[in-house]
């Protein structure tokens, strides 16, 4: 790294990327801090508690999303955000959101420790529910604050046992006053590891994320009917589980027809009955595709389903598909994209452009405010597992270029 006198404190920030692991810490290395539960109330207690402890001022939205402003020079100027989310998937990570939290947290110490005012205000952001394991809508609390889907729509929403996102909120005491709506702000950035395998790949320090792609999520359910497996011939049966099965097969065959920048999984699979000697009568599965280009999807959303209701056909099964969302394509803001270019440059780290294939919560945030993200390499390009690792030294860099990215941005002259 170059020689400078602004440098964020390496170790602090492996420490608390180790201590925070250690909420909802699994037997294999990784986290469980499903959104809104017990263990998520204990790991926001803990930010709330560190970030007060600097000085700064948390506040909370409806949906839970955490601000934690520190002053700038001039109160009249928009703040500079930046953060991620601390929640996990079931079986997640220790590094997936918490980097970008801890290492925005990691910025607001080594500022205290420098003695540096900005000129413009900072507030570091942990949004609620980016993962969506637990409701099943991904990017909740950024999409609330953007305007994609409504409050209403949000608190509605229930996990396997039915208890909703309002219970949930109100149950760990996270439900905040101020609105969750996006208010004046002059830019954003996400730190947050590259969850591929492009970066290590290429001996790459840090990617410079020009945008993410375009996605399109979708329920599934195939209804056949249950019946004994011993008794019922191949004539007869309805079953809803070989239908799922080759609408899988439908899914990998159009990800694979897109060569490598092609995405389409099937994530999710519930059997019904779920009884070894009965045909399943019901099987509920997620689709999901993703392109760098908008026009792929297009032809994915347009394609998909005709051919999957086509399968259906054959197998004598009722198909029913429910379009949950379709993403365009982002591109990030080209001077904030910028920004993080030069920092990296500034600290002689290598880099790469890169368009992120995962959907953050800065995908939603860029389209009120101008944004960017900064990607550290992750190792085998493994990440949702909790096998998730990274190098202290990679934290470390990633968290360098977001320093310098957010300092240059809130001492812009406006």
């Amino acid at each position: 790294m170059a020689q400078t006198n602004q440098c964020i404190d390496g170790k602090r920030l492996w420490d608390s990327l180790m201590g925070f692991a250690e909420i909802g810490a699994t037997p294999k290395g990784g986290v469980r801090r499903l959104t809104l539960t017990d263990v998520d109330k204990r790991g926001r207690d803990r930010f709330r508690a560190e970030c007060e402890a600097l000085g700064l001022t948390v506040r909370l939205d409806a949906i839970g999303n955490m601000f934690a402003r520190r002053p700038g020079r001039n109160p009249t100027r928009p703040p500079v955000l930046f953060g991620s989310h601390l929640d996990s998937q079931p079986s997640g990570g220790k590094f997936d959101g918490a980097l970008g939290v801890l290492g925005g947290l990691e910025v607001m110490r080594s500022l205290n420790d420098l003695g540096i005012v900005t000129e413009a205000p900072l507030e570091l952001i942990n949004w609620t529910d980016e993962e969506g394991s637990r409701f099943g809508h991904s990017l909740m609390g950024s999409g609330v604050w953007a305007g994609v889907f409504t409050l209403d729509k949000a608190y509605s929403l229930t996990d396997t046992e039915g208890v909703s996102v309002e219970t949930a909120l109100d149950g760990i005491g996270y439900r905040g006053t101020d609105p969750a709506a996006p208010f004046p702000a002059d830019a954003y950035f996400e730190l947050h590891i590259e969850q591929g395998p492009f970066l290590e790949r290429e001996g790459r320090q840090i990617g410079i994320v020009t945008g993410a792609q375009a996605q399109v999520w979708y329920d599934a359910v195939t209804v056949g009917q249950d019946s004994h497996a011993g008794t019922t011939p191949p004539s007869t049966r309805k079953d809803a589980l070989v239908c799922a099965a080759r609408i899988v097969d439908l899914v990998d065959r159009m990800m694979r027809a897109r060569g490598e920048d092609g995405r389409g999984t099937v994530g999710q699979l519930l059997v019904f009955p779920n009884s070894r000697n009965v045909v399943p009568g019901e099987v509920r599965f997620s689709v999901e595709f993703r392109h760098p280009a908008m026009a792929e999807v297009d032809v994915l959303h347009a394609d998909f389903p005709p051919a999957a209701q086509a399968i259906a056909a054959a197998c004598g099964v009722r198909l029913e598909l429910t379009a949950l969302f379709k993403i365009p394509a982002q591109p990030f803001d080209p001077v904030c994209v910028d920004l993080v270019r030069q920092g990296a440059a500034k600290l002689g780290y290598s880099a790469r452009e890169i368009v992120s294939g995962a959907a953050h919560d800065a995908v939603y945030v860029a389209r009120h405010v101008p944004t960017a993200m900064i990607f550290t390499p992750c190792k085998d390009g493994l990440s949702h597992n909790e096998a998730e690792s990274i190098a202290p030294e990679e934290a470390e860099a990633g968290c360098q270029v977001l320093f310098e990215a957010v300092v240059a941005r809130a001492n812009q002259i406006s």
